[in-house]
């Protein structure tokens, strides 16, 4: 480890910043020293400048990635080397506004009956039947699982934040009937890695979840684009359809502000059909009423 690495670590460790941000954070300082072929602290507002662009015009990443760059070079620069960081020469780019796509119920069906094997097929049912992050789904503990009191407890997730969800009897079901098909018998983490023989006491890949999704997607023959996080929005949209309030929603999917839950009303069917366009009110003639337009 370099001594800019380790000092970039520790100040990201102070903060109690999750694992993952900093992973990020350490990659996207390390691809910016390694474009220009300098130690990232001989380099400054002008390469920053240039990079950003790089990033757009050369590499083809979204705003929401970029803006994740200049994040990361931000602390790098501001809490690792205290240096000023000016707003203006390094302004964060306008992240387009997008909706996610969500599938209806059928198509979730065809996607968990597509998984490629049991395993496969309860991670897709704990995703979608608790609106789990990916990465929340693989620190899972089998102590986690709360059958006496139908919830799930999922520690510092998004924020370092504890929050419960609820454990579906069906899913509940779902875990016990894999547990008992299962050769091996978890210690700690509920999904343990480590190989076929699941030997080692660590995490399962959040990459493996991933492609197990991808691939039952594909073979589910669907259209869409389909990760585990879309099964994070299918849980909430179809809550919000079958009744449940934002702010229970929000509870649930571990949301800091309610703002960012509220996205769901664009994305539900019911809501959506429930409104009348303004156009239903106009009392038209029919089309019928005018002469026939000649070809």
């Amino acid at each position: 480890m370099t001594r800019l690495r380790k000092m970039m670590l520790e100040e990201l460790q102070r903060r109690n910043l999750s694992k993952l941000t900093a992973e990020c954070y350490l990659r996207a300082v390390e691809e910016f020293a390694l474009f220009y072929k300098r130690p990232p602290d001989q380099l400054g507002p002008e390469q920053i400048r240039q990079y950003q662009a790089h990033l757009f015009t050369d590499r083809k990443l979204d705003a929401n990635t970029v803006a994740q760059h200049l994040s990361a070079l931000r602390f790098f620069f501001v809490k690792t080397l205290k240096r000023n960081w000016s707003v203006e020469e390094t302004p964060y780019p306008k992240r387009p506004i997008r909706l996610p796509d969500v599938l209806s119920r059928e198509e979730v069906q065809r996607l968990i009956e597509s998984a490629d094997n049991p395993r496969h097929r309860v991670w897709l049912l704990m995703l979608y039947a608790t609106g789990l992050r990916r990465e929340e789904l693989v620190q899972l503990k089998v102590n986690d699982v709360d059958s006496a009191r139908m919830l799930i407890h999922i520690h510092q997730g998004k924020g370092n934040e504890d929050r419960d969800v609820m454990l579906s009897p069906r899913l509940l079901e779902e875990l016990r009937e894999y547990w008992l098909r299962t050769s091996f018998r978890p210690k700690t983490y509920l999904f343990p890695g480590g190989g076929r023989a699941h030997a080692t006491d660590v995490p399962m890949s959040a990459k493996s979840v991933f492609h197990a999704v991808k691939h039952a997607a594909q073979r589910a023959g669907l259209k869409k684009r389909v990760h585990p996080h879309t099964l994070r929005h299918c849980f909430a949209t179809h809550l919000l359809e079958a009744g449940a309030d934002l702010r229970t929603i929000q509870l649930l999917l571990g949301h800091a502000d309610l703002k960012t839950t509220s996205r769901y009303l664009h994305m539900s069917e019911v809501h959506l059909r429930a409104t009348a366009s303004p156009l239903d009110s106009l009392p038209l003639r029919s089309a019928s009423k005018f002469p026939e337009t000649p070809a």
